[in-house]
């Protein structure tokens, strides 16, 4: 195609334009509609395929096919615009997603190991080439290792979001007694871990609910915070939300610099449930409002219900005697079993 440079006028508008150019101007314009239209069939043949409906298995599986296809798409569109394929393959080769299997453990290693109380670990892990974890929100992972000849496994659920870059990160509380938790508390940053999925989830579509009420106990709290954030990094998403962490002290909650910086957002409220806190006075003053003495029970799981903006659905993570009985709280508190998941 040709090109004007700057400065240059087209040869046409030149005074003592010769003959021969002004004959052979449509042959030239048919060359230039040539060349247009053989780059049009290059970027069309570029396009992303859409998958046919028979190629997705309707199991809510992150990312989707079409997921993939419409990510795939918006990048063609991008490059389509500039007129540079090489957006193309710049894109795709930045932040590929990492290669998870659900049957083979992979090796992560750990970056960093953050002490957040006694028996808990904020641990980091490195994903290569600067990739993305790419998981549902709540999806977990399961985690391998040895102890005395043993093998054993455990799930863990990240905290990142799924668009996390070069990361990971899980929150890991560990028991006196527990074999991994053994294996844990022996890691230190350069060591590997080995890990396979993903697994589960909570198939979480932006306005999906009115309002969504997340109940967690402890670690509880690693699925809730990825569908939070998934609803706070998106501008059209206007789902409220209630998020109560329930822990033994103040000094034992969790994240509380992330938990503050999303309480700000328009949407979303967050409050505590202290079980072994004796007054409320010792407390900060912006956490005494929003903090509950005692237990998690019928009344307070009714109050809360009751206080929401919209019509509730309720998220419910923790050890199994927690979810069980918060799972009959929110029934007696009018909520349905459709109305409620527990992880």
């Amino acid at each position: 195609m040709m090109s004007h440079w700057p400065g240059w006028r087209c040869p046409a508008e030149r005074p003592g334009t010769c003959a021969l150019y002004k004959v052979s101007s449509p042959r030239l314009l048919m060359m230039e509609q040539k060349e247009e239209d053989d780059d049009e069939e290059a970027w069309l043949q570029l396009r992303p395929t859409e998958p046919l409906p028979a190629q997705c298995c309707g199991c809510g599986c992150k990312p989707c096919i079409y997921d993939i296809y419409y990510q795939e798409l918006a990048w063609w569109e991008k490059a389509r615009a500039k007129k540079d394929k090489s957006l193309l393959w710049k894109k795709k080769e930045e932040h590929p997603l990492s290669e998870l299997s659900q049957e083979t453990f992979q090796a992560f290693c750990i970056s960093a190991m953050e002490p957040l109380t006694d028996d808990t670990f904020q641990v980091r892990f490195t994903l290569p080439g600067n990739g993305r974890l790419g998981l549902s929100p709540g999806q977990h992972l399961i985690l391998r290792a040895t102890v005395d000849g043993l093998e054993i496994q455990r799930a863990y659920t990240p905290i990142s979001p799924r668009n996390t870059e070069g990361y990971f990160e899980i929150l890991i509380k560990c028991y006196e007694t527990g074999l991994m938790s053994q294996h844990v508390r022996s890691w230190k940053v350069g060591d590997t871990a080995f890990w396979r999925g993903p697994f589960g989830g909570f198939p979480y579509r932006p306005n999906q609910y009115g309002e969504l009420l997340m109940l967690a106990a402890g670690t509880g709290l690693a699925p809730m915070l990825p569908i939070l954030k998934e609803i706070t990094d998106n501008e059209e998403d206007e789902t409220f939300v209630t998020l109560v962490g329930c822990f033994k002290t103040f000094e034992g909650i969790y994240l509380k610099p992330l938990l503050q910086d999303q309480a700000r957002y328009w949407n979303v409220r967050t409050g505590f449930v202290l079980s072994q806190e004796a007054s409320l006075d010792r407390l900060p003053w912006s956490y005494q409002e929003k903090t509950h003495l005692g237990r998690l029970s019928q009344a307070l799981v009714q109050e809360l219900v009751s206080s929401c903006r919209r019509k509730p659905f309720a998220l419910v993570c923790g050890p199994p005697e927690f979810s069980r009985d918060t799972a009959l709280c929110l029934q007696g508190a009018g909520l349905t079993e459709e109305s409620y998941f527990l992880f």
